[in-house]
């Protein structure tokens, strides 16, 4: 009988706790990338084009936030719950904001103050 008859090698441990092989993940490609959509979304503003500056702001900023949490937290290797968790925590705040939103962007209103050092608008 060979030496060599168990299902894993002494080289290659049999579980990295996971119990699955996700495959080695390019960290330098990822960051390339998010230099790119750096770049893209800091030349946005110099177009002078209102809704090409928030495309470019805000959605590329979620596909940043999801690159980093996908491959830098290792969100999609945890457990199901733990995604449930941080989608649901994100459903609440875009819900909190949406609430108070039309209130704070409100330039005036009952017994409200513009803080000194908001200028005036222009």
């Amino acid at each position: 009988m060979s030496e060599h008859t168990h299902e894993t090698s002494e080289h290659a441990p049999a579980g990295d706790g996971h119990g699955e092989d996700h495959g080695h993940i390019n960290y330098v490609r990822i960051w390339v990338w998010l230099v790119i959509l750096l770049a893209v979304s800091v030349a946005g503003p110099f177009l002078e084009v209102f809704w090409i500056t928030m495309v470019t702001a805000f959605g590329i900023a979620c596909v940043k936030a999801y690159m980093v949490a996908k491959n830098f937290m290792h969100i999609s290797l945890e457990p199901r719950f733990v995604t449930y968790i941080v989608v649901t925590a994100l459903v609440f705040m875009l819900l909190f904001f949406a609430a108070v939103a039309p209130d704070v962007m409100n330039p005036e209103g009952t017994q409200w103050q513009k803080p000194s050092w908001i200028g005036p608008p222009e």
